[in-house]
């Protein structure tokens, strides 16, 4: 700091009282170029003037230049006699920036240096609440709403913080009160719709956020709170587009980013999610969420290292995503095959968070539950006296209850707990079953039998892309569809790719699917097979075949026949009644509405057998084979030569060794491919069957 120079302003007919005095009016007025110049005027004679450099700061935060701005506090601070204000100032462009720790640093000088300041606590309760710090932020805000109860943000900022520690119906009061206190107060309306999308209550939750939209058209949290509330129904265009017209008017806006990012993730579009995540990174490296975002698609790239780098990144920088990125570190350790060092990080992801759902529902997954294992203690304390779950959190806790009550063989206990499960979700999604029993009869009625066979003229395919590159294998979900792939990717000619969204998304590019490629050109057909195989061309790691294992693909065989007549499709068959035992015991991190509700899953598994008992007489078995669950683990050896020669692949002995491949693997199978063949789940049902009564009776099979 430069001591004012001997002579004093004063003796020029120059005042600095009065400069700066100018320069505030003229703030105040709009009139920001002369604001500016009356401050470098007093620089001029002061250089590091406080109040200047305050001022300038301001000013370059209103106008975007958030590092400028925070380089001018910085200087003002510095003065022997700067206001606790200035600090305050500076705490809150830090947490803008990303910049928690230095924040936190100024937050805490404000109000050492005046107690009194409730704006500074106030703006400290709001650090502390992104950095974790939640009590402390708790009651930092609840400082300050006993000193100034009118305080409209300051309640909305102690919802926040409600709502962070789980304490919903508290947050839920604040901001009901902050919302009487200012009707018109955007913010409020945006909390309450992300509070009802986590209750599952997604209309009123539209609703809030279209409020707060259309009372702020420029609130970023609004549009963030909308795009999730697509996201969780699976309406990932509209997701999208709501995220892109926030990045219309805030380009650089990190959650706007990586919001998009993890859309665009969700849509198979990787390298484009990316390239966004990437920005996200750039505009703001000490941000956590982004980097956890960047971690999870290069996760989906299969950049498993990378991707473990960037979780350890967002695990190493103060916020609330440290839990999530070191859990998502254990789950693509447990894809890559490392269960011991898998488990090793949910235990220290327990030592941090004792009350991590994710951690112990993970720990119940990865290996099957002995009697007495203290999870199950765990999992039960949590939903018996945690009044701070969320409605996901509970749902999760039932699910994996329920799946180490089957382990350890309490049927009744476990189906108390799985049906609750199933109930909560069902609850959460939208999902007709009459519609969708429609729209399967619709699949056939689009492609019959006979248009099966019917792509083959004069001994040449008709239409569509030659390659032999795609192999489908498809099916119900749980019915063995990992497993084959896993036996397949073994082989030194196949890449294994997952469950791609891809084809499903191309069958929309002429309308809503059927009904958009009932009549396709041949030409239609061509650059659809094409597309798909230039796509799946970038995945092949240089080989020949790439399998895609998304089992929903059974519903279009009739397309895939058409577009890609040369490729292999594998249908995967299991008992009806343990698929669908599978399927209900199962929290999907996909879309599978059909399988929350014993009745409905019935229904949809008959929708499904009947769609295949009309194609199967037309689809020609040198491009269609089925393969039974229960073969394959009677005799591996057998059916696996059964699949090679079916795509006439070369035996090779390294397919029976599957579980030894090392790939990521992203199903809901992780664990058992990792395990040799075990016959333990074929009949499974039986042991449980008293508890399944609706499921079997939709199904057509007497329980016994």
């Amino acid at each position: 700091m430069t001591a004012p120079p001997t002579a004093t302003p004063q003796s020029q007919d120059f005042d600095i009282g009065q400069m700066l005095a100018k320069a505030q009016a003229h703030w105040q007025a709009g009139q920001a170029d002369q604001a500016e110049i009356a401050c470098q005027r007093v620089l001029a004679v002061w250089p590091g003037q406080c109040d200047a450099m305050h001022l300038l700061g301001l000013m370059a935060h209103a106008y975007g230049n958030l590092d400028l701005a925070i380089s001018h506090l910085r200087q003002a601070c510095m003065a022997p006699r700067a206001p606790a204000l200035y600090f305050s100032d500076l705490a809150e462009m830090c947490r803008q920036r990303g910049l928690l720790t230095d924040a936190e640093q100024f937050g805490r000088q404000a109000v050492t240096l005046n107690p009194n300041l409730y704006s500074a606590w106030n703006n400290l309760g709001i650090i502390l609440q992104e950095s974790g710090k939640l009590e402390e932020s708790r009651d930092c805000l609840i400082r300050v709403v006993s000193q100034e109860p009118e305080n409209a943000r300051a309640i909305n900022n102690l919802g926040n913080t409600c709502k962070r520690l789980g304490l919903n119906d508290e947050a839920e009061r604040h901001w009901r009160r902050a919302a009487a206190l200012q009707p018109d107060f955007a913010e409020v309306y945006s909390n309450l719709a992300n509070l009802f999308n986590e209750r599952a209550q997604h209309d009123q939750a539209r609703q809030m956020a279209l409020k707060a939209i259309g009372l702020n058209p420029r609130l970023a949290d609004a549009y963030i709170n909308i795009a999730a509330v697509e996201a969780i129904q699976h309406q990932l265009t509209e997701a999208q587009r709501w995220l892109r017209a926030l990045l219309s008017f805030a380009p650089d806006h990190v959650g706007g980013l990586t919001g998009l990012a993890m859309t665009l993730k969700q849509t198979d579009d990787l390298d484009a999610a990316a390239a966004m995540a990437r920005r996200a990174v750039a505009v703001a490296p000490q941000s956590p969420e982004a980097q956890n975002a960047l971690g999870a698609i290069l996760m989906a790239q299969g950049q498993e290292e990378a991707a473990l780098s960037a979780f350890d990144r967002a695990a190493s920088l103060p916020g609330l995503a440290r839990e999530q990125s070191r859990l998502n570190r254990a789950a693509l350790q447990m894809e890559m095959g490392r269960k011991d060092l898998a488990r090793a990080d949910y235990q220290s992801v327990l030592e941090e968070f004792p009350n991590s759902v994710g951690a112990l529902f993970n720990l119940a997954s990865l290996n099957t539950v002995k009697p007495g294992d203290p999870v199950i203690a765990r999992m039960a304390e949590l939903l018996r006296t945690s009044h701070t779950l969320s409605y996901g959190e509970r749902m999760t806790l039932h699910f994996g209850l329920a799946k180490a009550l089957m382990d350890v063989g309490d049927g009744e206990a476990a189906f108390t707990h799985l049906d609750e499960g199933n109930r909560l979700k069902r609850a959460s999604i939208i999902f007709d079953p009459d519609m969708s029993a429609a729209w399967v009869r619709a699949i056939g009625a689009a492609f019959p039998a006979e248009t099966l066979t019917a792509s083959r003229r004069n001994g040449k395919e008709a239409g569509g892309d030659p390659s032999s590159m795609p192999i489908f294998v498809l099916g119900m979900p749980r019915s063995g569809t990992t497993l084959v792939e896993q036996i397949l990717a073994s082989h030194p000619l196949v890449h294994g790719a997952g469950e791609l969204h891809a084809f499903q998304q191309l069958a929309e590019r002429f309308g809503p699917y059927p009904d958009g490629v009932r009549n396709l050109t041949q030409t239609q057909k061509t650059e659809i097979g094409a597309d798909y195989v230039a796509y799946i061309t970038k995945l092949a790691n240089g080989r020949p075949y790439v399998v895609d294992k998304m089992p929903s693909n059974f519903l279009y065989i009739g397309l895939i026949r058409q577009v890609l007549p040369q490729a292999h499709i594998i249908h995967c068959r299991r008992d009806p009644a343990d698929t669908c035992l599978s399927c209900y015991s199962n929290l999907f991190a996909g879309e599978q509405p059909f399988t929350y509700d014993q009745t409905e899953l019935g229904r949809f598994y008959r929708s499904y057998q009947d769609l295949l008992a009309q194609w199967r007489p037309g689809l020609p078995a040198e491009y269609f084979l089925e393969i039974d669950y229960e073969s394959v683990v009677e005799d591996l050896e057998r059916e696996a030569r059964r699949l090679l020669a079916f795509l006439g692949l070369p035996w090779d002995p390294a397919v029976l060794d599957f579980h030894r491949t090392k790939r990521a693997v992203r199903t809901a199978s992780v664990n058992q491919v990792r395990q040799p063949i075990y016959r333990s789940s074929a009949g499974k049902w039986r042991k449980f069957a008293p508890h399944m009564k609706p499921l079997l009776t939709a199904l057509g099979i007497e329980a016994g």
